[in-house]
């Protein structure tokens, strides 16, 4: 299994354990199939087998991970339906927060910022700050709409959406969704609630594409 960091100490939780492994299994470092273990984990962070143990049961719960009795722990495929539906729900929230945020008109200079971040991160093809900045902008529309929570309610719908975005911004033109946040935010500065609702509509469709075609190239790692 490759390493890529340690966990800061102190790190004694259960929780720790779990929030290091699904970062790690998000951006893709941990792919689905992964055998994951309980000595080894604990070995390389200097912790028990039962913190680990916790973080494997609750991976397993959110379906990131599929503990097999007698045969181990393996990093769970990513699910087809759950991406489609994450990815519904997405749209439906945050057409409407696009609509508020036009009839507020508020100030929008972190999204502002977002997209210059995005821009050096596709040029540097940093894809987990590219993501990361994503992220970013989407909440700064929840923020604006003063709905800061909706974002984090849509946060624990969409890890698989997450795996799937990790893969994708790899391989497709990250410069698309760049220049579909610039419209999404023209949108929302000149108070166009039709245009932002669609602009944020045919951005979260894009993954309606990316989908099909990530699946066909690696049938491995998806499962319905």
């Amino acid at each position: 299994m490759p390493h890529t960091t340690m966990l800061s100490r102190p790190a004694s939780t259960a929780q720790q354990v779990h929030d290091w492994l699904y970062q790690r299994i998000i951006r893709g470092e941990l792919p689905p199939g992964t055998r994951i273990s309980e000595t080894e984990i604990g070995d390389r962070i200097g912790l028990s087998r039962q913190p680990v143990r916790e973080a494997f049961i609750r991976l397993a719960g959110e379906g990131l991970a599929e503990i097999r009795p007698q045969r181990g722990t393996y990093i769970g495929k990513i699910s087809v339906m759950s991406v489609l539906s994450a990815r519904l729900i997405r749209e439906a929230v945050e057409s409407d927060l696009c609509r508020m945020v036009a009839g507020l008109r508020p100030d929008l200079s972190q999204m502002e910022a977002e997209l210059v971040i995005q821009q050096q991160a596709d040029q540097d093809k940093d894809v987990a700050e590219f993501i990361a900045s994503d992220d970013r902008f989407h909440h700064a529309i929840a923020t604006a709409a003063g709905q800061p929570a909706v974002w984090q309610d849509l946060e624990r719908l969409k890890s698989q959406m997450n795996r799937l975005r990790h893969m994708s911004m790899r391989v497709f033109d990250r410069s698309q969704t760049i220049a579909q946040h610039r419209a999404i935010l023209e949108a929302l500065q000149a108070g166009n609630a039709d245009a932002a609702d669609a602009g944020i509509r045919l951005h979260l469709r894009q993954m309606l594409t990316e989908l099909p075609e990530m699946a066909a190239a690696q049938p491995d790692y998806f499962t319905e």
